[in-house]
């Protein structure tokens, strides 16, 4: 199984939405720009609003029935590792690997040894097509990297086996996720992490590097955007290389976990993708629930009243749904509305404050943080949000694919 050069993530929380999703997707097909969706959920959203991996896959194939889809797509198994895997293997073809917990934890001695004795040959100067800087490579320096690194690529190995025993390896696609910790990886750093990946027989068709800046969840990228390009191409051209000198796939290209609404980023990836002619994955998966949310808001009388209540719980539990995520937001809790503020909004108040356009008065990013990680909030109520969702679908479906559409797609890969 082969990953497309362009692939999109689309997360559902409560997957009501993925003809919504796919309309923005065929949209972009209409005009001349093939992208295979993918539908992505990780094990921690499921528990939090009571789902499981089956749901995820009949969400997908139904709206592919519903539309005639005809071309390739994927479900994903966001963020998996060997203790929840196997709820996924009977429904899911992509499976993101997360050994984020293993970055920095040291790999046994032996494996470190035969790790620096197979990369001795580029101990010197080390040359990537494309980059300027040659970089200088010393046997203290490959020590340093399988000290970091290593031991999450051997983990890697051993899930990715797990998963192609099970399913067979020519009957999904992997990626692994470097994104969630502290630093960026450098360009050396990326080269030998891929060379380990290849020693683990891994092949992975995307990798998910961790940039310079700040991914929070729902806004835009906080960081250098000049810093941010010059990381994203320079990885592009180390992929490159890599792929040619340790044999990884050929399709292999880089995943941004964008976190939701990158929007900044997109014209630098699409001028970098345009300029090697390298592919893409990008994640986006809070963008939907904040779409439904926004719809039932100007949906108004109950479903308002609903969306309301969801907010006014979230502001109560603020530091049980904010810890999970509190290394990607960044909330001023003194700029959150009280619960008795909101009550007083009207239906557009409500939407204009949580969609995410910098240029309105009224939007307020840490109002729109917050709900993003409160889906919970709307799990636990779910009969009474179910219901408003297909009361009102033709209006939050219609926010679901307009968003997609004009906000990521078209900047993304049409622009």
């Amino acid at each position: 199984m082969k990953l497309e050069r362009f692939s999109f993530g689309m997360g559902d929380r409560f997957a009501h939405q993925g003809e919504a999703q796919l309309k923005a997707v065929l949209k972009a097909k209409e005009q001349g720009v093939n992208i295979t969706p993918v539908w992505n959920k990780s094990n921690r959203e499921h528990q939090a609003v009571n789902t499981n991996p089956e749901s995820l896959r009949a969400e997908a194939d139904s709206a592919v029935k519903a539309l005639g889809w005809t071309e390739p797509y994927r479900v994903d198994a966001d963020h998996i590792t060997l203790t929840t895997v196997d709820g996924f293997i009977e429904n899911s073809d992509f499976f993101t690997l997360d050994v984020a917990d293993y970055i920095g934890k040291t790999a046994p001695e032996s494996e470190i040894n035969a790790f620096i004795e197979r990369r001795k040959k580029y101990i010197g100067s080390l040359f990537i097509p494309g980059i300027d800087e040659q970089f200088e490579i010393t046997e203290v320096m490959l020590r340093d990297i399988a000290d970091k690194f290593l031991l999450a690529a051997i983990e890697a190995g051993k899930l990715y086996k797990y998963i192609a025993a099970a399913k067979g390896e020519d009957n999904f696609i992997a990626e692994v996720s470097m994104d969630e910790v502290s630093d960026p990886q450098t360009p050396v750093e990326l080269f030998f992490i891929l060379s380990a990946l290849a020693d683990n027989e891994i092949k992975a068709q995307t990798i998910a590097p961790k940039f310079t800046g700040r991914f929070n969840k729902g806004v835009d990228y906080v960081g250098d955007l000049q810093q941010f390009a010059k990381e994203f191409e320079e990885d592009i051209l180390v992929i490159k290389q890599a792929v040619k000198e340790f044999g990884l796939p050929e399709n292999l290209k880089l995943s941004v976990h964008s976190g939701s609404d990158k929007f900044s980023l997109y014209r630098p990836i699409n001028e970098l993708i345009k300029k090697h002619d390298a592919g893409v994955h990008l994640k986006t998966a809070g963008t939907t629930w904040l779409e439904e949310m926004i719809g039932l808001a100007e949906a108004g009388n109950e479903a308002l009243e609903l969306a309301k209540e969801i907010y006014a719980n979230a502001l109560g539990r603020f530091d049980e749904l904010c810890g999970p995520y509190a290394t990607v937001i960044d909330i001023n809790e003194s700029k959150l509305p009280s619960a008795e503020e909101v009550h007083g909004w009207s239906g557009e108040k409500f939407a204009n404050t949580l969609r995410h356009n910098e240029q309105h008065p009224d939007f307020n990013p840490n109002f729109r943080q917050l709900l993003h990680v409160a889906y919970k909030v709307a799990g636990e109520n779910a009969e009474r949000y179910y219901a408003a969702l297909e009361k009102y679908t033709d209006i939050v479906a219609a926010h679901v694919t307009q968003n997609l559409y004009e906000k990521h797609l078209l900047s993304l890969f049409l622009s």
